[in-house]
């Protein structure tokens, strides 16, 4: 089966990365799945979400081998553009499943994402922040490839939409849309299969991705806890840091 580019964007919670999604829906010229991987991982017919329990949502015929069939099949079609976190496919790491994916990443300062989660989840399981496997993922696919495969930084991102966004396009083959980066404030029920979007409350009153100044986050007023998971996973965010891609000059 021919298959046209399927664009997967490893993100980690927490870090624009539905906003980014939500510009990429607005393009028009590709099939968007938002964290089609991480809704088999939490609420599939066999869960890998390490705070599952017996009353845990469970969806029947929901597995990895459906996600990655859907995705191909929809590549069949036209170009697809997928959101997800490296952690929910790390069973499934092998040459076979990674080939027909054009690979990219999104970091974001853990500072500011642990504090976001902590304060959504405050037992959230160290295995969700998914750092850890970004860097894992990253490292493999720069070793496979000879180069490293395209990064971009939330606080970047934020800083300068259209530099960083054109930036990305580039390297990932596909055309810049400036148009996109405008929308409309609304539901987003497209990106609302956890708990009916309950994370989304900026993204449903948002109208696009525009410039922003940068922000410091301290972590020092946190939570042990909090702090605690920001030291973990701060060298995985510090690897993919030095890598990441450049503002387009406008």
């Amino acid at each position: 089966m021919k298959m046209h580019k399927i664009v997967k964007l490893w993100a980690v919670p927490r870090s624009t990365s539905t906003a980014f999604e939500w510009m990429m829906r607005q393009r028009g010229d590709m099939t968007c799945f938002h964290e089609p991987y991480g809704e088999a991982w939490y609420q599939g017919e066999a869960p890998l979400w390490p705070r599952l329990t017996a009353d845990s949502l469970r969806t029947p015929g929901l597995t990895f081998d459906s996600v990655t069939r859907a995705l191909h099949e929809a590549a069949a079609e036209r170009p697809v553009f997928s959101k997800d976190f490296p952690h929910y496919i790390e069973t499934l790491w092998d040459d076979a499943f990674l080939a027909p994916f054009t690979h990219s990443f999104l970091i974001r300062d853990p500072a500011k994402t642990v504090a976001s989660i902590v304060k959504h989840w405050p037992d959230v399981d160290p295995k969700e922040l998914g750092f850890h496997e970004q860097r894992a993922l990253f490292e493999r696919l720069a070793a496979r490839d000879g180069t490293a495969p395209p990064v971009i930084d939330s606080d970047d991102l934020l800083e300068n939409p259209h530099g960083i966004v054109s930036a990305w396009c580039a390297a990932v083959g596909i055309p810049f849309v400036e148009s996109a980066l405008s929308w409309e404030p609304g539901a987003r029920d497209e990106v609302s299969w956890w708990d009916g979007g309950s994370f989304h409350d900026n993204l449903r009153n948002s109208d696009g991705l525009k410039p922003q100044p940068r922000r410091h986050a301290d972590i020092s007023q946190a939570s042990d806890f909090a702090k605690g998971l920001y030291e973990d996973v701060l060298p995985a965010y510090q690897a993919l840091y030095a890598h990441r891609l450049r503002a387009v000059p406008a």
